[in-house]
């Protein structure tokens, strides 16, 4: 039966020709981000507040950590699992060891999203906005965070994100995700990926991108421009660069099909569907063997994407 249902999963997926899917691992609840351990585990958080763990063929995951408060974030360096959560940052170990990192942050209508980590030793915190589209009196919202592993030194890198939800480095360039406003209408503004610089401004809420236009409309003055324009409301949160690309799961609305729902991929700026088929596609990473791993937030199942 198991073999059975994880067929009928890999074959509503639908990826281009050259490529298969498959199912990773089923059983999850609502997963919303993925890291690998030190003990080549594939570690999962999920928005119920519980981290658990899964090998390639897992059907029933492994718990590992729980009275979490929507971790949306995992990132392992050395034996600590780093895990962001609503208003925080917290570090775990193997053995129950759980101490705050980062507390007291800002959050509302979004919080915390994705945590990487630089070649530098640095960590890197998306934190959205407390609001749609409002003059926000926390430095902290709608900003890319920058700290030592201790929780010490934070920075704010760059700022005018609404909800910058995914993050990930390709070499030395670290790319965010971000969601855009809801308020505007059916069709603008684009979700965007940006290219983080530090001390640039990506303009929200005065400034935002038009997807018909593929430029920045609004007061846009010494505002940065996306490297990538996409589907408006479509919610693009998770990203990963793999083989030599950039892909973002577009997780779409909670009630319409209408956008989203499906995994783009971004070549020179140009944004093409790679999958889809996928319910609601949250978290992206590649795993150590080379493929493409999507976690499906809606079915509780993670998908893995290779070459043929």
């Amino acid at each position: 039966m198991k073999f059975i249902l994880a067929a009928a999963l890999a074959t509503a997926s639908h990826v281009p020709h050259g490529y298969r899917a498959v199912v990773y691992a089923t059983g999850l609840t609502h997963p919303t981000a993925m890291a690998f351990g030190p003990d080549h585990r594939l570690y999962v958080s999920e928005d119920t507040g519980s981290i658990v763990s899964v090998v390639r063929g897992s059907h029933r995951p492994r718990p590992f950590a729980g009275k979490l408060v929507v971790p949306l974030g995992l990132l392992w360096r050395g034996k600590t699992l780093y895990v962001s959560e609503t208003g925080k940052v917290e570090a775990l170990t193997a053995n129950g060891g759980r101490r705050s990192v980062l507390k007291g942050l800002p959050y509302g209508r979004h919080q915390q999203d994705s945590i990487v980590a630089e070649p530098d030793g640095r960590l890197y915190l998306g934190s959205g906005t407390t609001c749609d589209a409002c003059a926000e009196t926390n430095r902290y919202s709608g900003t890319i965070l920058s700290f030592k592993p201790s929780g010490r030194d934070l920075q704010v890198v760059a700022t005018g994100l609404r909800n910058p939800y995914g993050l990930v480095f390709a070499g030395s360039t670290l790319y965010a995700s971000v969601n855009g406003r809801d308020d505007l209408g059916d069709g603008k503004p684009a979700d965007m990926v940006v290219r983080v610089r530090s001390g640039a401004d990506y303009g929200w809420p005065a400034c935002w991108p038009s997807y018909a236009l593929h430029k920045l409309t609004g007061a846009c003055g010494g505002v940065t421009a996306p490297v990538a324009y996409l589907e408006p409301h479509s919610s693009a949160d998770g990203i990963a660069s793999w083989r030599g690309d950039l892909f973002v799961a577009e997780w779409g609305e909670y009630l319409s099909r209408a956008h989203g729902r499906r995994v783009v991929r971004i070549r020179r700026g140009k944004v093409t569907t790679f999958a889809t088929g996928i319910d609601h596609p949250l978290a992206l990473t590649v795993d150590p063997s080379g493929g493409l791993l999507v976690a499906d937030w809606g079915r509780g199942v993670i998908y893995e994407i290779s070459r043929l």
